[in-house]
């Protein structure tokens, strides 16, 4: 990446919480600054360039799932959210919404930041003008020239639907993709609410890419929510 100081907006109302993240990111090489309420988190958007916001739904002023709305219907910025609600219909919600990731208070700082860098480093690839021949996490690789999944050097014989779903979660590692936005990129709109099919897909794929599909080092369910392909940053949260 760029070596220039990377800055992130932390929209959080509560001022101790907001204070903490801003010395956690700080401490690592972060710049940032702070909005307390939606009206100002978007004057800031408005006026600066951030490289991530990080968000909590319960504004004073505006529900979060508002903001996330908004932010994205004129910008792609990553936005995680950082929220009590530990609700998974509320965290599907905040994902289907536009957000990137959704992190439950209370959270670990080694989580946050990997959470963060994951966040940065795949807004990275997405926004470089060369669109990448190989999408790569840890040993696992698919060749978009060849279309060819190879798990540590082996070649990985995949079904077209296995290959279209490992395509999908390499090209959004670390990002959790609820069941809903698999269904519709997978199949169609049409199959709303279909988590069968996918639990099927997401076995066979499982037992041919996981050493034991009941424990994935890969694919990680979030419950009630999704799945997250995980990389070797994320999974040291």
């Amino acid at each position: 990446m760029n070596s220039f100081t990377q800055r992130i907006l932390i929209v959080e109302d509560d001022p101790q919480i907001r204070n903490f993240i801003s010395y956690v990111l700080s401490a690592e090489g972060f710049a940032s600054d702070n909005a307390a309420t939606a009206q100002s988190a978007m004057a800031l958007l408005t006026a600066n360039i951030y490289d991530l916001m990080l968000l909590d739904l319960g504004l004073p002023d505006y529900d979060g799932m508002d903001v996330i709305r908004k932010v994205r219907e004129w910008s792609e910025i990553p936005i995680i959210v950082v929220s009590a609600r530990d609700q998974d219909q509320e965290k599907a919600q905040a994902l289907d919404s536009g957000a990137d990731d959704y992190l439950t208070k209370p959270f670990s700082t080694t989580e946050l930041m990997a959470r963060i860098r994951v966040a940065i480093r795949h807004a990275f690839k997405q926004n470089a003008k060369t669109t990448p021949k190989k999408l790569t996490v840890q040993d696992l690789s698919l060749d978009l020239e060849k279309h060819q999944v190879t798990l540590r050097g082996e070649a990985l014989h995949l079904t077209p639907m296995e290959y279209n779903l490992l395509s999908l979660f390499l090209r959004n590692s670390g990002k959790v993709l609820t069941t809903r936005y698999l269904i519709t990129h997978i199949w169609s709109s049409g199959y709303g609410e279909d988590t069968q099919a996918l639990r099927a897909l997401m076995a066979g794929l499982r037992r041919k890419i996981e050493e034991n599909p009941a424990k994935p080092r890969y694919i990680i369910t979030e419950i009630g929510v999704g799945y997250r392909l995980v990389d070797q940053e994320s999974r040291k949260g």
